[in-house]
């Protein structure tokens, strides 16, 4: 998927150049720069943390939560600690991390570096999802280059300062996303979420205090090492610094990763990727990979990118997936295929999960081919009351979000089903245009 906007993540990358993530391009425009200020001001671990925090810097792997205060709950104490890169992305939508890797790879190594001297961590870990294995090579042949260079291993950059890092071929499960599962498969278990707590910042991976991140998380820690927190800031907006990878896909004209500032209006961000392909009206858009609640096309029109609107919204700025929906598409088709995938995906440790996702997918085929009822929209309701927080991770919270949000906001898509046994050709939205 091509990268069609670059930011601060694909800040120089000459993407035609097919060299562009090789070690001698990325020191060319300017990387390692950042490890080589920390190492020779020297910069303290901890001067390093609140730099973090204060460029506003929050997870881009879906939750948001800020990753300097993240960083913070490492202990201090002297024992053996890890860092893991969350390169597993397998939701719907969701396709910016492959580009990292494809064409920034080092942006990685280097913020895993920065990471391990920050918190004190002496070996990192790189879960890559397991049907990208050409993406798990090409890291694998970076570190080399990192590891040739020295700026991994023993006495980096001949500081008293050690980092190993490693990178692992995931097995292509979506729960393996979940941080505890990624845990869990790095050591060789099936991946399963573990109960929390106690949390992996105490008990992580090999029972040592571990900090997971995603991977666009560290590729943006070099530029904040190296240009400052407040240039990093500024790139974005108050509590959103810097900018963010969206990966547009559904009905737009150019399908793509666009790397825009945080706060950005959702119209300047549809206008990147061409427009709703065909001409066609706006009806719907599910801001933040297919777990995130959709929103009708008339309220997102009206939003700006960024964590805090798009949650003032009802929905989830998540992994920033931005699936686009055309007017003249089956609501209950979609949802129905979303349905299906976690239910394909749940990994059946918890009963509500297991079932439930089982449960609402065969309720929504059912009404998508003309065999529902009216009680069975209640019965999707009470099936999510009795999945939603009730389960050691949030896959089964990720399953019900989606079916809720399509009833509260087309639900009379899934009456027109019932009622006549077919879709509605056209929805009627009073006031779309801007």
């Amino acid at each position: 998927m091509a990268v069609w906007v670059p930011g601060i993540i694909f800040e120089s990358v000459n993407m035609q150049d097919p060299a562009c993530w090789r070690l001698a391009a990325y020191r060319a425009r300017g990387g390692y720069q950042a490890l080589q200020k920390i190492i020779t001001q020297p910069l303290l671990p901890d001067a390093v943390i609140e730099e973090v925090k204060a460029s506003g810097l929050r997870g881009r792997g879906g939750a948001g939560f800020p990753t300097g205060l993240k960083w913070s709950f490492m202990p201090k104490t002297a024992c053996t600690k890890y860092i893991v890169c969350n390169t597993d992305e397998g939701e719907p939508g969701t396709f910016k991390d492959r580009d990292i890797l494809t064409y920034n790879p080092h942006a990685v190594i280097e913020g895993m570096i920065i990471g391990g001297y920050a918190m004190g961590a002496q070996v990192g870990y790189n879960y890559i999802h397991g049907e990208i294995f050409e993406l798990y090579e090409r890291f694998e042949e970076a570190l080399a280059e990192a590891n040739e260079a020295g700026l991994l291993g023993d006495h980096i950059l001949g500081a008293d300062f050690s980092f190993r890092l490693y990178a692992h071929h995931g097995y292509g499960a979506y729960i393996c996303g979940e941080e505890t599962a990624l845990i869990e498969s790095i050591e060789g278990k099936k991946g399963q979420p573990r109960f929390r707590p106690p949390f992996p910042a105490s008990v992580g991976l090999y029972g040592q205090p571990t900090t997971v991140n995603n991977t666009e998380s560290f590729a943006s820690i070099p530029f904040i090492i190296r240009d400052g927190a407040k240039t990093f800031l500024a790139r974005g907006i108050l509590n959103n610094g810097g900018t963010k990878l969206f990966s547009v896909s559904g009905h737009v004209s150019q399908p793509g990763n666009y790397e825009v500032s945080l706060g950005t209006p959702f119209a300047d961000l549809l206008a990147l990727a061409g427009g709703v392909k065909g001409d066609r009206p706006l009806k719907a858009v599910i801001p933040g990979g297919s777990s995130s609640p959709v929103l009708p096309g008339r309220i997102m029109m009206d939003l700006n990118m960024d964590y805090d609107a798009i949650a003032k919204a009802g929905s989830m700025l998540g992994s920033g997936a931005v699936i686009v929906i055309a007017e003249g598409t089956c609501m209950v088709k979609v949802l129905e295929r979303l349905a299906y995938f976690y239910h394909e995906e749940s990994c059946g440790q918890c009963t509500p999960c297991r079932e439930g996702t089982g449960w609402l997918y065969r309720i929504i085929h059912r009404i998508e081919h003309g065999q529902g009822c009216l009680e069975d929209l209640l019965l999707l309701d009470t099936i999510g009351n009795n999945m939603a927080g009730r389960t050691i991770c949030v896959l089964a919270d990720a399953a019900v979000f989606p079916v809720r949000s399509f009833l509260k906001h087309f639900r009379d898509e899934f009456e027109y089903h019932i009622h006549h046994k077919d879709h509605i050709k056209q929805h009627d939205w009073p006031s779309f245009d801007r």
